[in-house]
């Protein structure tokens, strides 16, 4: 499933460069700017009437923010776009704008860690939200545990670092049958790889600071819905209530990311898959957990709901952590840090590097202690190999 088709007037790739936006942009600016400007300023001139100004001031309306927002809806295929501090931010405001307190979440139970901590320890422990995780690989499980009172589904699909993937349209028709918003954090695939609002979702999330981005150079968030009611929330949210919106120069880095997404997701991938055949035919490795293997056990489902696998892939190690961790010390390429989506190449450990990632509750209790997370960069395929190949005990 991808935008890569006769569905919009332009291709992905044209949208993401935005060369028409740029000129009809260009048209309302007397310097005709190919590249949008950067609009630092806090405040604009007031005036009413034929000569209002569209932005007054720039926590409730930047145009450098205004032209990414509209960039990151065009590319999700959605109506509404809205950047935020962080990805966190983004899923903050969009659960606390949708729940009530005292309501009810359902959310797949492989989600990333600070999701699961939101969840748990905010949504649920000062807001008295009912959290109900549920292995949504099963949508028989989803269906399960919606009721009269659910005010969100959420799922995360690919998951992090689990790699798990979610039947996006069969989740979607559970919502929609039972009236309730679905929303879907896609940071994982990218909008490239994966189009959630096609599939039936009601809002898209994005940490902006991984593939959208995609130079490990600016933290940032992103939600997308062709729900006008569901924006208005989150635009309040976001401009009045919490204040979360992103910076003009980090909206400038993540527009300028944008632009060669297309083709750094498709070497992101070539490279992944390269790393994962690999990793799965070495015999210091258990398990290989990339959808694009069809040894994956939703292989199908990937193949039937991305138009592409990623870059994200996670392995577990045969051994013991000390000679887990020698393996992480005897990489060169491949860097050790906590992040992801970036040209570069990195590896996590959770159990080494993040602790509290596999002890912190329900959600991702089943994170094995010798899972390696693997975000595959744009470097030559040869070199990553070898350089796995030199470390790997």
């Amino acid at each position: 499933m991808t935008r890569n088709d006769s569905s919009h007037e332009n291709g992905f790739a044209t949208i993401a460069v935005g060369a028409a936006e740029t000129a009809r942009r260009s048209e309302e600016r007397p310097t005709s700017d190919v590249v949008p400007p950067v609009h630092l300023s806090s405040t604009f001139r007031w005036a009413d009437g034929d000569d209002a100004n569209e932005h007054d001031y720039s926590r409730e309306s930047n145009p450098t923010r205004a032209a990414l927002e509209d960039q990151l809806a065009r590319l999700e295929g959605g109506e509404h776009g809205l950047a935020f501090a962080s990805g966190m931010a983004a899923i903050s405001t969009t659960v606390l704008s949708l729940v009530p307190p005292g309501g009810h979440v359902v959310s797949s139970d492989s989600v990333y860690g600070g999701t699961e901590k939101l969840l748990t320890e905010h949504v649920a422990g000062h807001l008295g939200v009912d959290v109900e995780f549920v292995d949504a690989r099963d949508p028989d499980n989803v269906a399960a545990a919606v009721d009269s009172d659910t005010d969100l589904i959420w799922a995360e699909t690919p998951t992090n670092p689990l790699v798990r993937l979610c039947d996006v349209r069969s989740m979607a028709d559970i919502a929609r049958d039972r009236g309730v918003p679905f929303g879907v954090d896609s940071t994982f695939a990218s909008p490239y790889f994966q189009a959630p609002l096609e599939l039936g979702a009601d809002v898209v999330v994005h940490s902006t600071t991984k593939y959208l981005n995609g130079h490990s150079d600016s933290i940032g968030g992103a939600v997308v819905t062709d729900d006008d009611a569901v924006f208005e929330k989150l635009a309040f949210a976001q401009r009045i209530g919490l204040g979360n919106v992103l910076s003009p120069f980090d909206c400038y880095l993540v527009a300028r990311g944008i632009k060669t997404l297309p083709a750094r997701m498709e070497h992101h991938q070539e490279n992944a898959m390269a790393v994962a055949r690999l990793l799965e035919d070495h015999d210091r490795v258990a398990r290989v957990r990339y959808p694009g293997l069809e040894s994956h056990p939703q292989h199908d489902l990937a193949s039937e709901q991305m138009s592409g696998y990623g870059g994200m892939l996670s392995f577990e190690f045969d051994g013991t952590l000390v000679e887990l961790e020698a393996f992480v010390e005897g990489l060169e390429i491949f860097t050790p840090g906590a992040s992801l989506g970036g040209v570069e190449s990195l590896v996590e450990v959770p159990s080494l590097m993040l602790p509290d990632e596999i002890s912190h509750g329900s959600a991702t209790a089943e994170i094995p202690e010798t899972l390696v997370r693997v975000s595959t960069g744009i470097e030559d395929a040869d070199d990553l190999r070898e350089d796995l190949r030199t470390a790997l005990p």
